[in-house]
């Protein structure tokens, strides 16, 4: 014998009338994303092709085509090459991604207060340090 529930005796739980349909999760971006970000659009303010900056640091076409996309987490050694043939230290790739990333997740944390959550980065009470 199975204990098969038949589909009227199913219980879906309903919102109140009138109640807005949960928020859905903000989900903070990546860093990789945002590196990928800032090289890809350092590259195409110089004019210059996916090619040219991979031959300039060392490193596979493909390769650069994927930190660019997101879809890798490139070493800093990496990185730093491909700062460094776009004319950048790595110092200034961090920079400009850390103020991709305030950008981005201020956006987040002001959309969050508006609807009234607490923002990720605010805090209640009282911090001590020794």
């Amino acid at each position: 014998m199975t204990n098969h529930v038949p589909n009227e005796a199913r219980v879906i739980p309903l919102r109140p009338h009138g109640a807005s349909p949960p928020a859905p999760a903000v989900k903070e971006p990546l860093w990789r994303d945002l590196v990928g970000d800032v090289l890809r659009r350092e590259r195409l303010a110089q004019e210059r092709t996916l090619k040219d900056v991979a031959d300039q640091a060392r490193i596979s076409m493909p390769y650069l085509s994927e930190v660019e996309r997101g879809r890798k987490e490139a070493s800093s050694e990496v990185l730093a090459a491909a700062a460094r043939a776009l004319g950048l230290g790595l110092g200034d790739l961090l920079s400009r991604t850390q103020g991709e990333l305030t950008r981005v997740t201020s956006r987040y944390t002001s959309s969050a207060s508006r609807r009234g959550a607490a923002s990720p980065s605010s805090h209640d009470g009282m911090c001590l340090a020794a």
